[in-house]
């Protein structure tokens, strides 16, 4: 498969120069499950918007710092495409930044989290099943926000929630499917970005972030396996 990846990271932080990129990562996540498929990023956060996404058989959205209520010009375009997407069935995926930005085109609120930051390795219960979910009741993914959906978009299903966080991933039909934390995240660049946060989220929040990382892996593989099937299930 060819799949089209819509960079959303704004961070062009020493920090985050130091390390790989979201095109670098997403393309390494994929790499796990299918290693024949191809990923094209195009940074849209900057204004490289791919001129169609006909030639794709399907369309991913990370990560990013900034926040979808901002509605920046270029986050208002990609929503626009957003929309087109869905309506046009081409399978889409959305990651933290793109699982928000695809529910705020779908007419759905982003809202402060009412408990304040989810940082480090994050729990997550299946809420719902879709076609290409996998048999496991928990997931385990690696994450960072103090923003999210704050209600279903309409069609939608629930796929999973995680603490303080009820709409923690959804799926429309057989098209969307997306989840609010990071699977492209490695151990090590968790553990570097929680070092780097530390003092803009405080000492209580860093501890905890430290201590659950310290405490289990990411279900990285699991999860790469899920979109990878949602991408085979859409084509179907």
């Amino acid at each position: 498969m060819h799949l089209a990846l819509l960079v959303t990271n704004t961070d062009d932080s020493a920090f985050a120069l130091a390390r790989p990129l979201d095109d670098a990562k997403f393309a390494a996540l994929i790499a796990e499950a299918r290693p024949a498929w191809r990923l094209s990023p195009f940074w849209v956060c900057r204004g490289t918007f791919p001129a169609d996404l006909s030639g794709f058989d399907g369309v991913m959205i990370g990560g990013s710092p900034a926040s979808v209520t901002e509605a920046a010009p270029w986050m208002q375009r990609l929503e626009a495409l957003v929309r087109e997407t869905v309506a046009a069935r081409l399978p889409l995926f959305g990651a933290c930044f793109g699982h928000q930005i695809v529910a705020r085109a779908l007419g759905v609120p982003v809202t402060r989290n009412p408990g304040g930051w989810a940082h480090g390795l994050i729990e997550m219960r299946r809420t719902g099943r879709a076609p290409w979910s996998g048999p496991e009741p928990t997931l385990r993914l690696y994450g960072s926000h103090i923003e999210q959906v704050a209600r279903l978009p309409d069609g939608a299903v629930g796929l999973y929630e995680s603490p303080g966080c009820p709409v923690a991933g959804f799926a429309i039909g057989g098209h969307v499917f997306t989840v609010q934390h990071h699977p492209e995240m490695t151990r090590d660049f968790i553990a570097d970005l929680v070092d780097e946060y530390a003092s803009h989220v405080g000492d209580a929040v860093t501890r905890q972030a430290r201590a659950s990382i310290a405490r289990a892996p990411a279900d990285r593989q699991a999860f790469a396996e899920e979109i990878a099937a949602f991408f085979e299930n859409a084509g179907r």
